[in-house]
């Protein structure tokens, strides 16, 4: 039987194969942290809501899961997401190692680990490929990527206040 971690952890995956980022949320502490190479640093509110609005931009985003073991403490899986990124309408297949902490059913910290030059290759083509290996062009990934999720949880925010 595995560990309810290991459950958790699958649960989580499952919610994102159905781009239910409100039952993502659920699985993350108030103080939880997250952190990859795009959405650096996020405390709990900003997780949920990361995982919110990607759900709700998914069109067709499918999630293969692998490797996942937890313990009372620590955890970590390998997921694959293959979309469509949006704004270029180019196909992305993105590998990545997942890192957990755990208290109280709950993760308190979360990492994903992969490598963003190969993801600019994929999202953004041949000025991924020959550029998104700098820090410039990486810092304006994070930068836009950031933008989005202020505006996203600022309308959140607007949608509950009427």
């Amino acid at each position: 039987m595995p560990h309810p971690n290991a459950e958790l952890i699958a649960r989580f995956y499952a919610a994102l194969g159905v781009k239910d980022g409100d039952a993502m949320a659920v699985c993350y502490a108030d103080n939880a942290q997250f952190s990859d190479p795009v959405f650096r640093n996020l405390d709990a509110s900003a997780v949920r809501g990361m995982w919110q609005m990607l759900c709700s931009r998914a069109t067709d985003l499918t999630v293969e899961t692998s490797g996942i073991e937890a313990d009372d403490t620590r955890g970590r899986a390998r997921w694959v997401a293959t979309y469509t990124f949006n704004k270029t309408g180019r196909q992305v297949r993105n590998v990545i190692d997942a890192e957990f902490e755990f208290r109280d059913g709950l993760i308190v910290r979360h990492t994903d680990r992969f490598d963003l030059w190969r993801w600019a290759s994929m999202a953004l083509g041949l000025k991924g490929t020959l550029l998104g290996w700098t820090p410039l062009v990486q810092n304006a990934i994070c930068k836009e990527a950031m933008r989005g999720l202020e505006g996203f949880r600022r309308k959140q925010a607007e949608n509950r206040a009427n």
